[in-house]
């Protein structure tokens, strides 16, 4: 076996991915039933970004909508379905997936693993995932509309839309989705048996990378906690087309029931999404500030609590129905804690950052900017774990715009930070710093105009889902939608940069970012087999306060 330290070169350059004379080999593979984890990684990831693109073609048309108090730009049902499908593409085709590719291109390198335990399986799930897409668009165009109940799909709502009709829109969205959480099960058992089975030797728990347990703790999230959804929605779809009784009220079914099942996983599933990016945080920020993330251990045990705490908040979504006091009592006090271990990142990575040599790169303006979205997300978190504050602007823009603060202002931002950050490690090359720049100035600022208003029309008494509104809620709308088409713009550099980068962009070297981590001892871009031979890890990844662990060189100019 050879012996490897985080920093130590792998050694010559083997069979690269190829990317210049035979660019279009590579390219065919992601048309196949692959094996290879980063085959499979990138055909989510790109799968995935295509999905992204039609769903903010859709949030263009309601932003566009919202512009004047007036319906003037599409009908009350089309309004109706673009909104659901918006929502369901960037949750299900969008976010979730590209996490999933992400994990699976890069796990596998950071423990030093040559593949996935199960790599049929795998390249199965990518398929099936990729099956319930494109049944979530054909949907769309279904004489209903895409689930015109809403992405929550609430009975009896939802097994009154199209009864009986096995397509009609409702039933086909609630096909996809449910092959989209058997897919994303499929990948956890796969991430879960990887990471417990196949560490390289010397690869303990707490020489893992953050990212590494960010991927363990979410990944176990889904074993736990998706089931119970995919149970909720067959169940569902049974009420809806073959008439059985489970919660739908006439026939003596409890629909509250519905919501607790859809609750117990849709809530556990922020942070599903959201702990990858902070592994993505507390990769990057070391990288540029030259320092090892402080308090390592706190950090990952803290990241491991997700899983305990976020099983016993879902019932705060509910605070607005029919909930007994003593439940809204104790649930507030649950969701509160969840605060501890968020707080715990943001003080970690703010120490790492405290007197260190910063370099704001894009990737690093990403992390930071992800980090600073978060810390306002968790602000109106906080505000609506508290009962009389959720009752007042429950169902309102508030809500909305606290959402769309984890889910684009820090998701989305830590997403991009991993693009910019591990792309050599996908192409061989660099990403041009001055575009990367450019698209971040446009999404920071286009992010900031679009949902920050949101709060404020949500305290004003704005609905969500609506198409018109009072006049009065015209001049922050207007904010909002002029920001809302910035964000969009900004992701033409974004395009440009990457297709150009892919093929002319500078060459970047094994460890461009003289980072940490298993990874950066391979070429760039990965070898077909990765490894050659099973490494050993000799030293944690991060430095526990032992001065005689250098980390960087101190030399170094960069």
């Amino acid at each position: 076996m050879t012996s490897i330290t985080p920093l130590e070169p792998l050694g010559p350059s083997r069979e690269l991915l190829p990317t210049e004379p035979g660019f279009f080999t590579h390219w065919q593979q992601l048309l196949t039933f692959n094996r290879d984890h980063k085959i499979v990684g990138l055909q989510y990831m790109l799968s995935s970004f295509v999905f992204f693109l039609i769903g903010g073609l859709l949030a263009m048309l309601i932003r566009a909508e919202l512009l004047t108090p007036e319906l003037n730009v599409v009908t009350r049902q089309f309004y109706n379905t673009l909104f659901t499908m918006h929502g369901s593409i960037m949750i299900f085709l969008w976010t979730i997936p590209f996490l999933v590719g992400m994990t699976n291109f890069l796990l596998p390198l950071m423990i030093g693993a040559r593949d996935v335990t199960f790599p049929t399986l795998n390249a199965l799930s990518f398929w099936v995932f990729f099956t319930g897409a494109i049944l979530m668009l054909v949907s769309f165009f279904t004489p209903s509309g895409a689930a015109d109940s809403g992405w929550w799909s609430y009975p009896p709502l939802s097994v009154q839309s199209g009864f009986g009709n096995l397509f009609s829109g409702e039933s086909i969205w609630l096909l996809s989705v449910l092959l989209g959480g058997i897919a994303s099960i499929m990948g956890a058992v796969n991430f879960v048996s990887t990471i417990v089975w196949m560490r390289a030797p010397g690869m303990t728990l707490f020489r893992m990378p953050i990212f590494v347990w960010a991927a363990l703790t979410a990944q176990t999230m889904q074993l736990i906690f998706l089931p119970v959804l995919t149970a909720d929605l067959i169940l569902l779809y049974f009420d809806l087309n073959f008439g059985t009784p489970f919660f739908n009220v006439a026939d003596g079914g409890d629909p509250v029931l519905y919501q607790h099942f859809f609750w117990f996983y849709s809530h556990p599933v922020v942070y599903v999404w959201i702990l990858p990016v902070f592994g993505v945080f507390s990769e990057i920020i070391p990288a540029f500030t030259r320092n090892p993330l402080f308090g390592y251990r706190t950090v990952a045990l803290a990241t491991a609590s997700f899983a305990v705490i976020t099983g016993f908040v879902w019932v705060h979504h509910m605070f607005a129905g029919d909930t007994p006091g003593w439940m809204r009592l104790l649930f507030m006090a649950t969701t509160g804690l969840v605060a501890i271990p968020s707080g715990i990142k943001i003080f970690a990575w703010t120490a790492t950052i405290w007197k260190s040599k910063l370099h704001l790169d894009t990737a690093m303006l990403f992390a930071v900017g992800g980090v600073v979205m978060f810390l306002l997300a968790g602000i109106t978190g906080v505000m609506l774990s508290a009962v009389p504050v959720d009752l007042h602007v429950n169902n309102t823009h508030f809500v909305v715009g606290h959402f769309h603060y984890v889910v684009n202002n820090t998701i989305v931002m830590g997403l991009y930070a991993a693009i910019y950050f591990w792309f050599p490690k996908v192409t061989g090359r660099l990403m041009a710093e001055g575009w990367g720049k450019v698209h971040f100035a446009f999404m920071f600022i286009g992010s900031t105009l679009t949902f920050f208003p949101m709060h404020i029309l949500g305290l004003q008494g704005m609905v969500r889902r609506i198409s018109s509104y009072q006049p009065d809620l015209q001049e922050w709308n207007v904010v909002s939608s002029l920001g809302a088409f910035l964000l969009g713009v900004s992701v033409l550099p974004f395009i440009v940069n990457a297709i150009v980068s892919w093929k002319h962009g500078v060459v970047a070297g094994n460890n461009p970012w003289q980072a940490t981590g298993l990874e950066w001892t391979l070429p760039s871009p990965v070898p077909k087999e990765t490894f050659e031979a099973t490494p050993t890890v000799l030293q944690p990844p991060y430095n526990y306060g032992d001065p005689n662990v250098v980390l960087f060189d101190p030399s170094d100019p960069y």
